[in-house]
């Protein structure tokens, strides 16, 4: 069939031969056992948790009261126009007669 007759009768094209190609195996990507890598992982975390810069008792304290802080300010904040919202509403429902 040509291709004018392909499209035409609504036929698919024909497809071209496939070659296949022979899979080689899968290099292994590690060599080891599980347990070795295991602790070699365990060491390298250990490794970089004693390179961390860690905050001391007085930083800790200091970004929690200003995390605080902040939470209670936006959530009186979002209270408060929550209750503008609710009572614009209620007074536009009542005007409206609904």
């Amino acid at each position: 069939m040509s291709e004018e007759e392909n499209e035409i009768s609504g036929a698919l094209p024909e497809a071209a031969p496939t070659v296949r190609r022979e899979r080689k195996p899968a290099a292994r990507a590690h060599t080891a056992g599980f347990f070795t890598r295991t602790a070699q992982f365990l060491r390298d975390v250990r490794a970089e948790m004693r390179r961390v810069s860690w905050p001391t008792a007085n930083e800790v304290r200091n970004t929690t009261i200003i995390t605080l802080i902040a939470v209670i300010f936006f959530a009186l904040y979002l209270f408060g126009v929550d209750r503008i919202w609710a009572f614009l509403i209620e007074h536009l429902r009542s005007f409206l007669g609904g």
